[in-house]
Formats: structure tokens, sequence, C-alpha cells
């Protein structure tokens, strides 16, 4: 009978071990991201929108967003990448100028997908998008996102020195 019951308990905690994986998204790692690492830049309608990939190090990697446009800042972005769980979980969160938050908190995301040179995660917390990826194709950095609506923005920027 004791047999029996440990079986049972060992196999509901392989079970459970199992979901917290399954929920934890695909196995991953920061260096799986370091082909983000850069300067990217592109128009995002009459503006100008500019990512800064710093390198992944420390199980992290971090970009510093700015949108600009007749002469000011209009937005600031703080995104991270972490590895939790065998898996990534990335952090976003938008400033208005004066770093003043234009929500109480980061938006939360999962990983939901991730091949050479292109990474897609999901939310799983309130906020501005549904989901959010990048694709690099030469020195095209490539940003798709689906916002709350359900509508969908592919944003192109193209590779560029940050001593320009």
């Amino acid at each position: 009978m004791r047999l029996t019951i440990r079986t049972i308990l060992a196999a509901g905690i392989m079970s459970l071990t199992s979901l917290s994986a399954l929920a934890a998204g695909p196995a991953a790692t920061i260096d799986d991201l370091a082909w983000m690492t850069g300067n990217y830049a592109g128009a995002l309608g009459p503006n100008q929108l500019e990512e800064n990939w710093i390198k992944a190090e420390g199980a992290s990697i971090a970009a510093m967003v700015r949108s600009t446009g007749a002469g000011k800042t209009g937005m600031f972005e703080m995104i991270t990448i972490e590895e939790m769980d065998g898996s990534l979980v990335l952090h976003i969160q938008q400033f208005d100028p004066g770093f003043v938050p234009r929500t109480p908190t980061p938006q939360k995301m999962e990983l939901m997908a991730i091949h050479d040179n292109h990474v897609h995660f999901k939310a799983v917390s309130d906020g501005g998008m549904k989901s959010l990826g990048y694709t690099k194709d030469g020195d095209t950095f490539t940003i798709h996102v689906e916002q709350a609506s359900g509508n969908k923005i592919d944003i192109p920027l193209m590779a560029r020195s940050i001593w320009n």
C-alpha cells in the first residue's frame, strides 16, 4: 500500500513539474538571443523609432527604445528579457518624457516561439499588446506587434552604427 501511495505522489509531482515547464514556454537561454544585440532605427509614421539592444549577459538582455519626431522625444521604452524556469520572460514598460511611466506596472510576456534569428512572446498580463516578436534578416530588424485590439503591425528597422 505504501508503494502505491508513493508511486501516486511521485506521479503527481512529476505531472506538476511537467505542467510548470509547459507554462514557462519553450526551452531557451539568453544566449539564444545574442543575434538581437545592436542599434536599429526606422520610420514609425512621421516619427523615428530606435531600439538599442545591449549584449546578452548575466542571463538577461535589455533594450532602450526611443521614439522621436518634430525635434522632440515622444516616448521611451525599457525592455528586459530574462531566463526564468528554463525559458525566457519579457517585461516591457513605456515612459513619457521625464521618465513618467505610461502604465502602473510593466507588461509581462512569456516565450511562445524561438528559432534562428526569430523570437516571439505572448502577453500574460494586461497591457497594450497581445504579443511581441522580433526577427533579424541581414541588416533588417523587424518588430512584430499584435496590439490588444488584435491589430497586427510589422515595424522594419535597419541596423546602424551608434556613432551616427
